[in-house]
């Protein structure tokens, strides 16, 4: 890791600070003093996350609070001096596979977590490092993961940092000195169980989930003592072979939603991402993600809702008993996970204050639940959506467009897609503005079905028909990103602002009126929260897709972002989003900051080696790669950027690559080997289509693939 500062000063303890309020039009207001109390190292809480607001110099928890609101009260950086903004310091995280995480800071130090989950501790003044710890999980477990070794968080607790590896771990570390405390397994090894979400601690209890569900698991949650590791509950989020009895009463009703034989292949449902906590409640809240297969008529024939796919569920903290659910998606059928941010809060609806939580799906609507029984307030599509026309108010269930249901014989366009109207990047609610922001998108997805389903146990499971008949040119719809302002009590758009494309990142907003985002172009933004004004920019080289976060030391306000392009859309690639090459870094800034960023010299595809080889060999080479190759490398041999792009690849890994593909010789950087998927001859053609993939792209700017905004994909 390389760290560039204008100063390196360590700064360790307390802080003392000012911060601005302000009114719903967004000017600076009066200055409120932060509280400052004697902690130990990263003597973090539950009482000290539940009063958030009273050390806004701190951001404690990956949303900031348990209402994972991501709004700041600091305001010494406002609208009417962030034009002043520049970069304090950055660190090189020794990567290019992107980054998810938004870091803690609490009393002087950042905590962040890099590609494959290896945690930084740092000056938060100066980005001098303080420690690291590599938890050394099992690199070659790529090959069982959707979409990149990124982490989206850490959690902090009593002296402990707590994280969790792609290879199914959970540990924690001396916040002081990065030594192991403790380290358990968390899911099965012998499944493509992994994990990429934050844990986060409530009642002093680690609360962790697990993704994989288009490989074939059965999705859970587990609550393990924070001091020792020890489990305490788990919650599975689907029901398992009948057979075999049931985990509780919730698991008995679940399986009546389901028919055939799921339990085979999974069913799916993992927690991969957003939990939330009503302290005064008791309650945890858990999104839930799509079923294994896509198709419900492949997954559940003879139909079903399928619980508890695609919903919310609230749980008791104390002992994982479900009190309610609320399903988005009964008989979820387009891979629509639940599992984006859900935000707490109270608004006045309808003369009443409800205590509700909301979440911007990825099915396109917005949901406002009473947080306290589970019942639905509203629902209203944020975007173009066409596998619904609405959510009936009286029943709480989708009204479906029957034209737009596919079969394994044709395929229908629906919208929004696989990739989400809103996936994993954070949102933000201001309660100045009342308003959500959310990074939204907009595009379509020809699915389809085969006729079967053949489970493929460790693989991937998606089920979708290529050779489907697909819709007509006129069914296209255009691919576009924004950042919505969305109003929860009217249930409308207030404003937009659009961007390049899609996949842009997660928001923050603060006291000073404004809005932080990083875009898909590689800018990284800050707007006025009331009206969405462009008010600051600057180039960084890269998609800063993580949600950014704001601390303060020694009374100087700083905001900051886990800078690398990363994520689903970025993995598939084929141009489908912008495509950037720069390093993944830790971004720091603050007023009248002035260190410079390196810049990213472009590069060109290179000659590859000569060779001689028949249409029939480079056609069964194009058919294997896009079978086992193009989920990782990129559709049509064009990367995100996160992954390498093959069309790039040197000499010496022509020359080997063979024995990367069938020997593992890269397992320690992520590339399995795929002995058991490919033969010789398959490995022999997929390298002849990519030398001629290559020389036709010989000398073309990695970047220049990109299909740009607007047009179909």
């Amino acid at each position: 890791m390389k760290l560039h500062s204008i100063r390196s000063v360590l700064v360790l303890g307390c802080v003392l600070l000012s911060y601005g309020c302000r009114n719903d039009s967004g000017p600076a207001g009066t200055s409120i003093k932060g509280t400052v109390t004697a902690h130990g190292v990263a003597d973090v809480d539950e009482a000290r996350i539940i009063d958030a607001d009273r050390e806004p110099q701190n951001w404690l928890s990956v949303g900031r609070n348990y209402a994972e609101d991501r709004f700041s009260p600091l305001a010494s950086i406002n609208e009417q001096n962030v034009g002043r903004l520049g970069l304090a310091w950055f660190v090189d995280l020794d990567t290019k596979t992107g980054s998810e995480a938004t870091p803690l800071v609490v009393d002087g130090v950042m905590y962040t977590v890099g590609a494959w989950n290896v945690i930084y501790a740092l000056d938060a003044k100066s980005g001098r490092e303080l420690w690291r710890y590599d938890p050394k999980p099992r690199r070659d477990w790529l090959r069982y993961m959707c979409c990149g070794p990124a982490s989206r968080g850490l959690a902090l607790w009593k002296g402990k940092v707590i994280a969790a590896t792609i290879d199914g771990r959970l540990f924690a570390v001396d916040a002081k000195t990065g030594a192991p405390v403790w380290d358990v397994r968390t899911t099965d090894a012998n499944h493509p169980y992994s994990i990429t979400g934050a844990p986060r601690v409530v009642a002093g209890k680690v609360i962790i989930g697990n993704a994989g569900g288009e490989f074939g698991v059965r999705g859970y949650v587990s609550a393990y003592e924070a001091d020792t590791g020890k489990l305490i509950w788990r919650f599975y989020t689907v029901p398992g072979d009948p057979a075999k009895g049931f985990e509780s009463k919730a698991m008995e009703m679940a399986a009546k939603t389901w028919h055939g034989e799921w339990w085979k292949s999974g069913g799916g449902g993992p927690a991969w991402d957003a939990f939330s906590y009503d302290p005064d409640l008791h309650l945890l809240y858990i999104g839930t993600g799509n079923g294994n297969a896509w198709s419900r008529d492949l997954r559940s024939p003879g139909g079903g809702d399928n619980l508890f796919l695609c919903s919310i569920v609230a749980v008791r903290v104390d002992t994982g008993e479900y009190v309610w659910h609320y399903q988005e998606v009964p008989g979820e059928n387009w891979d629509y996970d639940c599992v984006q941010q859900m935000t707490l809060t109270e608004l006045d609806i309808g003369g009443v204050k409800r205590k509700v939580l909301m979440q911007a799906s990825k099915d396109g609507f917005f949901y406002v639940l009473d947080r306290e029984s589970g019942k639905l307030l509203s629902a209203s599509p944020f975007v173009h959506t066409n596998w619904a026309s609405r959510v009936d108010p009286a029943t709480g269930r989708p009204v479906e467009n029957k034209e737009n249901l596919y079969s394994d014989t044709e395929a229908k366009m629906v919208a929004p897609t696989p990739f989400g109207a809103h996936n994993w990047h954070p949102m933000s609610y201001d309660p100045l503005t009342h308003l959500v922001y959310i990074p939204a998108q907009e595009a379509g997805w020809a699915y389809s079905r085969t006729a079967t389903f053949d489970y493929h146990p460790m693989g991937w499971n998606i089920s979708q028909n290529p050779k489907a008949k697909r819709p007509p040119p006129s069914a296209n719809i255009s691919v576009k990103g924004f950042t919505l302002a969305w109003d929860p009590v009217a249930n409308k758009e207030a404003w937009r602002i659009p961007h390049d494309g899609p996949w842009n990142g997660g928001v923050l907003t603060t006291a000073g009126n404004l809005l932080v985002e990083g875009t898909e172009d590689g800018n990284f933004g800050v707007y006025r929260a009331s009206n969405g004004e462009k008010l600051w920019s600057m180039p960084i080289g890269t998609g800063a897709v993580a949600g950014p976060m704001t601390y303060s030391v020694d009374g100087e306000q700083y905001i900051a972002v886990s800078a690398g392009w990363a994520g689903s859309l970025v993995i598939i690639g084929g141009g489908l989003a912008a495509i950037h090459d720069a390093p993944t870094r830790m971004l720091v800034f603050k007023l009248d900051g002035n260190a410079v960023l390196p810049v990213t010299a472009p590069r060109a595809v290179p000659r590859p080696p000569p060779q001689t080889v028949s249409d029939e060999t480079l056609a069964k080479g194009e058919a294997a790669y896009n079978k086992t190759c193009r989920i990782c490398h990129g559709g049509n041999l064009i990367s995100g950027g996160m992954t390498p792009d093959l069309r790039f690849m040197s000499a010496a890994t022509h020359q080997q690559f063979e024995a990367i593909v069938l020997g593992g010789a890269r397992a320690d950087r992520g590339m399995a080997s795929f002995a058991d998927v490919v033969s010789v001859d398959d490995v022999e053609a997929i390298h002849a289509y990519i030398i001629a993939e290559s020389g036709k792209a010989q000398g073309r700017l990695l970047g220049a693939d990109r299909i740009q905004q607007g047009e179909a994909k």
